[in-house]
């Protein structure tokens, strides 16, 4: 049977960057029409079966309400707790129920915390939160068509997706949790409003891409050199004054210097031991950790990321063998597509 899962984060898009940057506040009415463009698509391509993750905002609930859909779509039953955990549970849940991709409706951290639970599932990641490197601005229809002809086995999986890198980070040790983009130690003791948005505060910082266009730490290792999502590298970065300075979108509307001390290239399976010393250490943009005096920190660069599908790339497969093309009769005639 195709399924699809679908997670949509309420909290994605709404972070302090809106009053210290001129990041654009992404509601929920928006990811509530998103949610129902996708489950369109996904319903006029014959996918029967979507679950949509429970949320405090009840967007999936919400999506639903006077949807008339052939296909089969519920809320999955699950603990509810209004934070990372909630993505996680419900990627694990999807990928035992065999879905055959996951929509993400969310930013850096909604697929960080999604890919933590997917295992081997592909990503959709469709971008409604602030320093968006991981998740793509797509028009929810169109990723609705992608995961789509992928569940409806009208395009081969393999095919049209690849696999991300990821970074570990370790304490102690002791590995704590992961990130998609970037990880970076502030001189900030403690967690706070979590996001990140004065590069005087970050004293170093590991990057698994690096591409102008994008915003955050990843736009400062632009700065410097391009490393896809695709590319095995990672870059290190380390950062403060009197060394090099780039001009970088650190935020939304916050286009500021940013001093380099040092940086390099890594190869993939290096880990990078950062300097001791109290700190806390964001994840993909939003501080998580608080780190003691005498506790040790380390990043690791590694190819084992989540699978993500290539929407064009899909989209153009799927035109390819014909997905599309709708029989008809022609009153005088032969028979054509459209």
């Amino acid at each position: 049977m195709s399924a699809v899962g679908i997670i949509a984060n309420p909290a994605s898009g709404k972070d302090i960057r809106r009053l210290v940057a001129q990041a654009s506040v992404f509601d929920n009415n928006e990811k509530v029409n998103i949610i129902r463009r996708t489950l369109r698509a996904l319903d006029a391509l014959g996918v029967r079966r979507v679950l949509i993750m429970p949320d405090t905002a009840g967007l999936g609930l919400r999506a639903l309400d006077g949807l008339r859909l052939s296909l089969d779509a519920r809320i999955i039953e699950m603990p509810v707790y209004g934070d990372a955990r909630d993505s996680t549970r419900a990627a694990r849940i999807m990928a035992e129920a065999g879905v055959a991709c996951i929509v993400t409706v969310g930013g850096d951290g909604t697929n960080r915390a999604a890919a933590r639970g997917a295992g081997d599932v592909p990503l959709i990641p469709v971008s409604t939160g602030t320093n968006n490197v991981f998740p793509v601005m797509v028009e929810g229809t169109v990723a609705g068509l992608a995961a789509g002809v992928i569940a409806a086995g009208l395009v081969p999986a393999d095919a049209v997706t690849y696999r991300t890198k990821r970074l570990e980070l370790y304490v102690d040790g002791e590995l704590i949790d992961v990130a998609l983009v970037d990880i970076a130690t502030s001189r900030d003791l403690f967690v706070g409003s979590r996001a990140l948005w004065d590069p005087g505060r970050l004293r170093e910082a590991v990057l698994a891409q690096a591409r102008p266009g994008t915003v955050g730490l990843a736009a400062v290792g632009g700065c410097l050199t391009t490393l896809s999502p695709r590319n095995t590298h990672g870059l290190y970065l380390r950062l403060g004054a009197g060394g090099r300075q780039v001009l970088a979108p650190i935020a939304p509307g916050l286009v500021v210097p940013v001093g380099i001390l040092e940086h390099r290239l890594l190869e993939a399976g290096e880990e990078v031991h950062l300097d001791p010393g109290n700190c806390t250490v964001a994840l993909d943009g939003e501080r998580e950790v608080e780190v003691g005096l005498q506790q040790t920190v380390a990043v690791r660069l590694t190819t084992a990321g989540p699978r993500v599908v290539d929407i064009e790339a899909a989209l153009a497969e799927a035109t390819r063998r014909g997905a599309f093309d709708l029989a008809w009769e022609a009153p005088d005639g032969p028979s054509g597509g459209c």
